[in-house]
Parts: C-alpha cells; structure tokens; sequence
C-alpha cells in the first residue's frame, strides 16, 4: 500500500481529514513513506518489534482517515458503506496485531 500512496495518490487524499491543515497530497505521501519504512522494520528481525510499535502508531495515526472515509461514505451505495464502517472495527484489530508484534509475540 505504500508504493500505491505514490504511483496512485488520489484516492488517498480524497480521506485525509479535511480539518488538517495543509495539502491532502503531502498526508498521502508522509503516509506511503511510513507506510514503506515500517514494513521494511517488520521484515528484519532486529527492528521487528520496533517495527510493531511503529505499526500500531501508524495505525492509531490514520484511524481518523477510516472515520473520514466512513462519513464521506454514509450515503453512498450499500457496498461502499460496508467497506467504508468495516474498516473501523478492522482497526482495532490491526493495532491489537501490532502490538503483539512489539511485545515478541508474535
């Protein structure tokens, strides 16, 4: 998902929180970056548990993009509401699994 934050950016500047300051785009790619950087800590085994603390920031960071995502969604046709509010929940279990990873557990 990272490397599509560049090559393909607009559908991830369309969920950037409209209340941050500054341009959409730069969220997208800052995003991408960290994205990248921290599969790459996940993937070596001496910064996989940094890795996972990473990850669960990262998750944390871009939970308010999923909220947006979900209210841009709440009129939308039935499937895209169900992608857009199942992202919520799944959130939740992504940070649950990251901090597993920091805690050598997995």
């Amino acid at each position: 998902m990272g490397v599509l934050h560049m090559v393909a950016p607009k559908p991830f500047d369309g969920i950037v929180p409209r209340a941050l300051p500054g341009e959409a785009r730069s969220y997208t790619y800052a995003s991408g970056v960290a994205e990248l950087a921290i599969a790459g800590m996940l993937a070596a085994p001496p910064t996989r548990r940094l890795g996972g603390v990473a990850a669960a920031a990262l998750f944390v960071a871009v939970f308010p993009a999923n909220v947006q995502m979900a209210w841009d969604a709440r009129n939308a046709d039935r499937a895209r509401r169900a992608i857009a509010f199942g992202r919520l929940p799944l959130q939740g279990q992504l940070i649950a699994q990251a901090l597993r990873v920091a805690r050598g557990e997995d």
